[in-house]
């Protein structure tokens, strides 16, 4: 399931859309985003770890705080969007993946690949962040 087996096929318009082989593409897409992520975390982790000394400079302990504190918020925003990848692979079983939420029309295959946990079609989310930026001005 590596990046390697996904280069073997791309989905196209020309087949029906979310066909076995489409969602099996996302799916191996998916996993192995999560991979990377859980990958990424465990050397964070152990990087943590590491790192968890005493500094007996001031400027050292702050500076390495700070770098902690970096790396939490890193990890949370990682835990976010592993959610997000598994809402994912969860919509792949239901068959509901690769319709937009709001509409219920087909989010184009190109967003789903730059985007694979995209719940809204461009023009849903493009409205989405209309609405959030009136709302954010006021």
């Amino acid at each position: 399931m590596t990046l390697d087996s996904l280069e073997e096929y791309r989905p196209s318009e020309t087949e029906p859309f979310m066909n076995e082989r489409q969602r099996e593409y996302f799916r191996k897409k998916l996993l192995a985003w999560k991979e990377d992520i859980l990958k990424e975390s465990r050397e964070t982790l152990q990087h943590l770890q590491d790192e968890n000394q005493n500094h007996p400079d001031l400027a050292d302990r702050a500076s390495s705080e700070t770098d902690r504190a970096i790396e939490l918020r890193a990890r949370d925003r990682q835990r976010k969007l592993i959610s997000k990848i598994d809402a994912a692979l969860q919509r792949i079983d239901d068959g509901s993946y690769g319709f937009c939420e709001e509409t219920g029309e087909q989010i184009s295959l190109k967003r789903l690949d730059a985007r694979p946990i995209a719940t809204l079609s461009i023009e849903a989310q493009e409205r989405h962040e209309r609405r959030e930026r009136v709302y954010r001005d006021d």
